[in-house]
């Protein structure tokens, strides 16, 4: 569904943030891209929409290859990547529900999205979409009265409204705290299951990536060290990606977190 091959991005400086990155996602899948700070996990994602362009490589979705397109045809696959921010990149002074319905631009004329006159499904779509994140009272209140994880439930609604193929999903806890953090990568890979959505979410936290995906892929300077599942991440393989640290703690806090779910639900 997705193919990165030998994907490169070296800046003018001369600093390689990717390497020769070769991935492929098939339809439906969720990864986890992990890695230090500066291991080229946001450029990675970038250069899959072309908000970075790859210095070398290609990136295919489906039988396109993005690399190659002109400006237009770009612009009409990118309605195909849904893009979540960890900053949210929501319109402040907009309501809620206005902010969803922006990730509709794409497909209607300029006249309707200058004044904002969106076709009835979509509305109704935007609707279903807030009562399924838990927003759908708040569709009338302003972004700007939101907390953190509301605007983040909002992002990802916007995202979704798109009918994307792909979601590409940066640092989508960063500023949240753990609770929060939880519920909201839960409810991406809840949402990626109903709707058999492949995404690729940059993550710091291991924790939250053995927790909730089933695939792993570990960055260091822009090249692919761990590719596998969470139970792969040994102490000696998260050393290799972040360097030395005591990781057979944060391995026995997914454990024993593991543990209190299951304890929970029974």
């Amino acid at each position: 569904m997705l193919r990165l091959d030998a994907l490169t991005k070296t800046y003018k400086t001369g600093d390689q943030a990717l390497k020769a990155v070769t991935v492929d996602v098939p339809p439906g899948q969720v990864i986890a891209l992990i890695g230090p700070s500066g291991a080229g996990k946001s450029t990675l994602i970038r250069c899959i929409n072309r908000l970075v362009e790859p210095t070398s490589g290609s990136v295919m979705l489906e039988d396109i290859n993005l690399t190659s397109l002109k400006p237009g045809a770009l612009r009409r696959e990118r309605r195909r990547m849904g893009m979540i921010f960890q900053e949210y990149a929501l319109v402040e002074r907009l309501t809620v529900m206005e902010n969803v319905l922006s990730g509709r631009l794409g497909y209607v004329g300029f006249w309707r999205s200058v004044t904002r006159r969106f076709p009835q499904k979509d509305v109704d779509e935007a609707f279903r979409l807030l009562d399924r994140v838990g927003l759908l009272h708040m569709a009338d209140k302003r972004a700007d009265q939101l907390s953190g994880g509301q605007r983040q439930r909002v992002g990802i609604c916007r995202a979704l409204i798109q009918d994307p193929a792909l979601l590409l999903v940066d640092e989508p806890t960063a500023s949240l705290d753990p609770k929060t953090s939880r519920q909201i990568m839960r409810l991406i890979c809840e949402l990626c299951a109903e709707r058999g959505l492949a995404a690729i979410i940059n993550i710091h936290d291991v924790a939250l990536a053995q927790m909730f995906v089933a695939r792993v892929i570990g960055l260091r300077f822009g090249e692919v060290v761990y590719d596998g599942g969470p139970d792969g991440l040994t102490p000696d393989k998260l050393t290799e990606i972040y360097g030395e640290e005591d990781w057979e703690a944060t391995i026995e806090k997914v454990d024993d977190d593991a543990d209190t779910t299951i304890e929970a639900a029974e």
